[in-house]
């Protein structure tokens, strides 16, 4: 069965930074590219970033871009996703989701349930 399983998330004041870790199960995780998206209450799914199957591409969102940094590590199946100089805006659910393939960031798969980011002013 395939499974992703975020981490890493909780509760961290403007100006701080988190770790978010998605572990990945049940699919060759090196052949496929994974996206961070992101849901804040009320408000409807938002693509923040994405790593290529190999790790050698990297794309973030504008709102995000210079403060989020994503990685991987094919040899733990996980994918992390750095977060720093963190807004009250950036508060969400964060999801990581597989793409359909090695460069995929749009279509996905697969998404985990997510791991809770709170921001306070």
């Amino acid at each position: 069965e395939e499974q992703l399983a975020e981490s890493g998330g909780g509760l961290v004041q403007v100006g701080g930074s988190l770790r978010l870790s998605c572990v990945a199960a049940g699919f060759t995780f090196r052949n496929y590219a994974i996206s961070w998206v992101r849901q804040a209450p009320g408000k409807e799914l938002e693509w923040v970033s994405g790593i290529s199957a190999g790790g050698a591409q990297t794309y973030y969102s504008d709102s995000v871009k210079g403060r989020f940094t994503i990685s991987r590590d094919n040899a733990k199946n996980t994918v992390y996703l750095q977060l720093t100089s963190l807004k009250t805006n950036d508060t969400a659910m964060y999801f990581c989701a597989r793409g359909r393939g090695a460069a995929d960031f749009v279509n996905y798969i697969s998404r985990g349930r997510g791991t809770q980011v709170t921001v306070s002013s």
